[in-house]
């Protein structure tokens, strides 16, 4: 397993001179992958920061920034067309870093939540499958996997458990569209997150891992020792990336609810979850 640590942690949006400064940081504290956020596509020269990246020997992934102008099951065709092309330039950015997975919700805004009755998530969900068999193509094209997350009650009511990324992803059927498994999420949603990753099984390609508070790994009451197991058990090898914020960007604090500091320094959260994971997954 190869360990990495999105830069959300230290800033946000990414611009390539702030990269030129965290990409080293990121080396130096040991990572084999760093995380990069497309909040907006044109933050920062992906090609470039891509040789950045290949010259410390760093993977890259990158995640998304679904706002309620990018949503794959909206009501509005105008939305929907633009949430879809939103994922196509991702992917492009993704294919100029030189990166393999692009995670996230990838169906509809954070924080929009609403009442979904059998028939409408039916429905929403024939519609999500449509739209990620086409982009699944395109990506694919490009050498690049979708990766389905499955968020907490409190920030969408569409997709919450590992059984409703499955059902997505098995009806899409195509190698470039899998599931990212956060373990932030898992502690609220899934009755245990060893069986949820169990059942993802080789779908699985991307793990999020930070505590119950959004903290360093390690730091608090996630199991982190059922995760590990059920990790062995299918085998995973994909990345393992600590997803976490800082409280000085305002933007992020209050999109992710980061009300006050995580650890007694960002650079001590990236350093002290990587010598957990280290540990823990060997």
């Amino acid at each position: 397993m190869r360990i990495g640590v999105n830069v959300w942690v230290w800033t946000a949006p990414i611009t390539t001179e702030a990269f030129k400064t965290l990409a080293p940081k990121v080396r130096d504290i040991g990572f084999d992958f760093v995380e990069i956020p497309l909040e907006s596509i044109g933050d920062m020269n992906h090609k470039e920061c891509g040789v950045i990246a290949a010259d410390l020997g760093l993977g890259v992934s990158t995640v998304a920034a679904m706002g309620p102008d990018r949503d794959l099951i909206h009501p509005d065709p105008a939305i929907r067309a633009n949430g879809m092309e939103y994922v196509r330039q991702s992917v492009k950015a993704t294919q100029d870093l030189g990166g393999v997975n692009f995670v996230g919700p990838l169906y509809s805004a954070v924080g929009r939540t609403w009442q979904i009755d059998a028939a409408e998530r039916a429905r929403l969900t024939d519609l999500l499958v449509a739209n990620l068999s086409d982009l699944a193509e395109f990506a694919g094209d490009r050498g690049v996997t979708l990766c389905v997350e499955p968020l907490n009650r409190f920030e969408t009511s569409f997709m919450n458990l590992a059984s409703q990324a499955i059902e997505v992803v098995d009806r899409v059927d195509n190698p470039a569209c899998g599931i990212l498994l956060d373990t932030f999420h898992m502690n609220i949603e899934e009755k245990s997150a060893g069986e949820a990753i169990r059942a993802a099984g080789p779908r699985l390609k991307h793990l999020h891992s930070c505590e119950n508070d959004r903290g360093a790994p390690g730091s608090g009451n996630v199991a982190w020792d059922e995760v590990a197991r059920a990790l062995r058990d299918i085998e995973y090898d994909g990345p393992v990336v600590i997803e976490s914020f800082t409280a000085q960007v305002q933007s992020i604090a209050k999109a992710a609810a980061i009300w006050r500091p995580l650890a007694r320094s960002q650079d001590a959260l990236a350093e002290d979850g990587y010598k957990f994971l280290s540990m823990l997954l060997g």
